[in-house]
């Protein structure tokens, strides 16, 4: 029997198979894996997220399993082993984003209890559940994208816009945009 996804998931992969069926649109509420999507989200600008899946490992090896406090103590010496261990996306502005970025979270995290509650706070604790009949019309950027980017970028965090935030919050389930026929729409 068949199963009906979203029009984007390449189905001669099973790496973006399996992302889209057990981990995509689903809401993620673990600090340390808010961080790490967070921090996957900015590295794929300018690239495929399917590259970036596949180095996830490489990643979690990299930045110690995406610990924040560890990562935002991070110096010269950590970014020339990341960029020298092959790990990672060569791109020294890209990992000094990720450890600007967990400074940044430090302090969200002192200021709001945690991560998740200040990502959640912006849906109102639950999903905004799209309309979508074609990936291809669905939006890329909202006001609430639009608006924590804005807080972001003030904050003083890297590598941060408006789609990409969007496909975080579509990623860590804060946004429904799976097609209205794929099996994973929440209903």
């Amino acid at each position: 029997m068949s199963v009906s996804r979203c029009g984007w998931v390449k189905l001669s992969d099973p790496v973006y198979v399996a992302y889209h069926d057990e981990e995509w649109g689903k809401p993620l509420h673990d600090d340390r894996a808010l961080f790490e999507l967070f921090c996957l989200e900015t590295q794929s600008a300018g690239l495929s997220w399917l590259t970036i899946l596949k180095k996830r490992e490489g990643y979690r090896e990299a930045f110690e399993q995406f610990d924040i406090d560890t990562v935002a103590m991070y110096g010269e010496a950590d970014i020339v082993r990341i960029l020298e261990s092959g790990l990672v996306v060569k791109s020294r502005p890209k990992i000094e984003a990720i450890i600007a970025n967990a400074k940044g979270f430090r302090e969200i995290r002192q200021e709001f209890g945690s991560l998740d509650h200040f990502f959640w706070s912006k849906v109102g604790g639950k999903p905004i559940i799209n309309d979508v009949d074609d990936y291809r019309s669905a939006s890329c950027h909202s006001d609430i994208s639009d608006a924590l980017t804005k807080e972001l970028k003030k904050r003083g965090f890297k590598f941060v816009g408006s789609t990409t935030l969007y496909a975080f919050m579509e990623a860590c389930g804060m946004i429904d945009d799976h097609e209205n026929g794929c099996h994973c729409k929440s209903r």
